[in-house]
């Protein structure tokens, strides 16, 4: 099976601005992924497929020292690109960054992150292929819905959804035609205490 998980929250995600690369995990985040990670103890994770950004690279580290299992980086699991605007409130923006014409200054436009994810989704597979076992993939947001909407058969008369939450677990099957049996799970967190103010933004 797949894991594909959305990385912890980061302070830029609680107060909704658009994420630079370099964002860490909040407080909230680490401890959202010291739970994720305590769930994945004992699923059989075999290897970790994460974005090297540091939200989503500080999450996999988390499900690493719970399993043991090898961590690899791919830049291909980054979160789109959103250029110049990276830094800036969604509240200062004076436009909608996700309308399907905008393309964000030295960012990437829609076309292009969407075949990136293309490129995404057959390093998983590769790797998955390889992998004896379950495969871990800590990616972003954005990548989640993507593959979400053009790559997986999700439950019936499910949707993907507008927002992943921070940690959230979609569980794919290990064969095609690559079936969602769990989606943008988050049991691990019930009872979490709010340690910052409750994730807005969705990258």
């Amino acid at each position: 099976m797949i894991f594909l998980i959305r990385h912890g929250e980061t302070l830029g995600n609680a107060s909704r601005v658009v994420q630079r690369p370099d964002n860490p995990l909040s407080p909230r985040g680490h401890a959202q992924a010291e739970r994720l990670a305590r769930r994945l103890e004992r699923e059989g994770i075999a290897r970790i497929l994460s974005s090297d950004l540091a939200r989503a690279a500080m999450t996999a580290e988390h499900v690493h020292r719970a399993t043991s299992a090898p961590l690899v980086f791919d830049a291909l699991l980054h979160e789109r690109s959103f250029g110049d605007i990276r830094g800036t409130a969604y509240a200062d923006l004076g436009f909608d960054m996700f309308a399907p014409d905008y393309s964000p200054p030295n960012g990437e436009t829609w076309e292009l992150f969407h075949a990136r994810v293309d490129r995404a989704w057959v390093r998983v597979l590769d790797v998955a292929a390889s992998t004896d076992g379950h495969l871990a993939v800590v990616s972003h947001g954005l990548v989640c819905r993507s593959l979400a909407e053009r790559h997986l058969v999700l439950p019936t008369g499910a949707i993907a959804p507008e927002r992943w939450e921070n940690t959230g677990v979609t569980i794919v099957e290990g064969r095609a035609p690559w079936t969602v049996s769990l989606m943008n799970c988050i049991a691990h967190l019930d009872g979490l205490a709010d340690a910052a103010a409750p994730t807005a933004g969705v990258v």
